[in-house]
């Protein structure tokens, strides 16, 4: 069985960067499961950005919503890092996809993975109540993910401007 590791963290705590670290300490090469999808030039610039991070022991695979898949096709002897559940949940919901259902099917596969796998998310219910009734069910069902991921994980870490804690 592969080991499973969930890292949360708000905006900028350096989770992806540690994440990084700790999937090449599993083993080198990897692979990264990017779940962003650049819609905007913003959003370019910051995959551009985590891109040029990482060097030549990452394969980068790219899958918005398809998470389950990406993870039973690429599973093996590369340890894989998925970057991150908070835009797959955010991908899943504008396509109105049954985000429940993939958090649970995600959460049981994790036992039968021989590869291990380190998830970046976001600690996204630490702040202000949003104002608009979608941003309030982002919220919700973004913790709801975090807490089905984490329940399945091995390890559970947070990180804190750049500082990780664990936490299981």
């Amino acid at each position: 069985m592969g080991k499973s590791i969930l890292i949360t963290g708000g905006v900028r705590s350096g989770k992806s960067r540690l994440a990084e670290r700790m999937t090449l300490a599993l083993g080198s090469p990897a692979i990264y499961i990017a779940t962003a999808e650049a819609h905007d030039a913003e959003m370019t610039e910051r995959i551009a950005r985590h891109r040029a991070r990482r060097g030549p022991e990452w394969h980068a695979i790219s899958e918005p919503t398809k998470l389950v898949q990406a993870l039973q096709d690429s599973d093996g002897d590369a340890p894989r890092l998925v970057d991150c559940l908070t835009l797959w949940l955010s991908n899943l919901m504008l396509a109105e996809q049954d985000w429940q259902a993939e958090a649970e099917a995600l959460a049981a596969i994790l036992p039968e993975q021989r590869a291990p796998v380190v998830f970046v998310t976001n600690e996204v219910g630490a702040g202000i109540v949003p104002e608009n009734a979608l941003a309030r069910a982002f919220r919700d069902a973004a913790g709801l993910v975090n807490q089905t991921i984490a329940a399945a994980s091995d390890e559970l870490w947070l990180s804190v401007a750049g500082y990780p804690l664990k936490v299981k």
